[in-house]
Parts: structure tokens; sequence; C-alpha cells
């Protein structure tokens, strides 16, 4: 069946079955890996990608339903040589280990801080829970998202943006 999703603000057409999940088709067809298959469950985050600007689990999301809608991948923040403000609080942090959740990780950070710039520590807390890391870096990561959130307000008052 051919499906068209907008996937980074670009629109494509993929050849695949209703209920294909996103993932396979953000990693097998359009070639973007960052989001990972972990375990294919919804039950690590690892597969953490946005649609409409919220995160979900992409492992867990036919692409059937995504018509009409977008949807933003790790790939769609920054690039290696330009990061975004989370991205770089991330590096800054130094919040990747083994690097497996990251990229799920990041997204489920730059969900709330755009929903929130300013959020408490329990807010984060409680938005970063469903997502996890093996390797046991959650304290560099609520780090990261407290720097990124401080770099947000800072950009905001100098009249920059994310």
């Amino acid at each position: 069946m051919t499906i068209s999703i907008n996937v980074n603000g670009k629109d494509h057409v993929v050849e695949a079955e209703p209920d294909t999940p996103l993932l396979y088709v953000l990693r097998d067809d359009l070639e973007l890996n960052g989001a990972k298959y972990g375990c294919g469950l919804g039950q690590c985050g690892a597969c953490t990608v946005h649609i409409d600007g919220k995160p979900i689990f992409s492992c867990l999301t036919p692409v059937g339903l995504l018509d009409g809608r977008k949807v933003r991948t790790i790939e769609g923040l920054g690039s290696v040589e330009k990061p975004n403000i989370v991205q770089k609080a991330f590096q800054d942090e130094q919040a990747a280990q083994c690097g497996y959740c990251i990229a799920g990780m990041i997204m489920r950070a730059q969900a709330l801080l755009d929903r929130n710039p300013s959020p408490s520590e329990e807010q984060i807390r409680v938005h970063m829970q469903s997502n996890l890391c093996r390797c046991g870096t959650h304290a560099r990561i609520l780090r990261a998202v407290h720097r990124a959130s401080r770099e947000i307000s800072s950009a905001t008052m100098d009249g920059g943006a994310q």
C-alpha cells in the first residue's frame, strides 16, 4: 500500500502495510537511523520521535495512522555541525555513555521543553521516566535537560530562538 507521510518537514511516499511500525519505515525506507529499536514493546523509549509535537514510541505506532500528521525525528532537530540547544546540552553534559538511548531521550526532552521551557525538577523527572538508560547516566541526562532549559530561557531573553 502507498502511504504518504511528512517527516522532518519533507513529504515522503512509501510502500508499506498500514500496520507497519513507523520505526521500520523511518529506518528501512527513509534511512533515518536516529530512532533505535530497543524493546519493540514501548517500554524503553529508544525509538521516541514526535508526532505533531508529542513524543511517541515509533515501534508501536502504525504508519497507516500518520496521514496528514507531522513526524519529527532526531535528524530534524539539528546536525553534528550545528546541534540544537537540547542536543548541545546533552553533549556538554556528556549524557551519553553507550549512546543507544540518547536520541529517544533528546526527543522526549525536546517535547517537554517545547511545551514548557522552564520545567521543575519534578516535571522533568516525570516526563523523562518512560525512557530508560541502561548505562545509568540518568543524573547527566537530568543535568542536560536543566542546561537546555537555562539555554532556552537565555536565548528567549536575548531574542533568539531554539
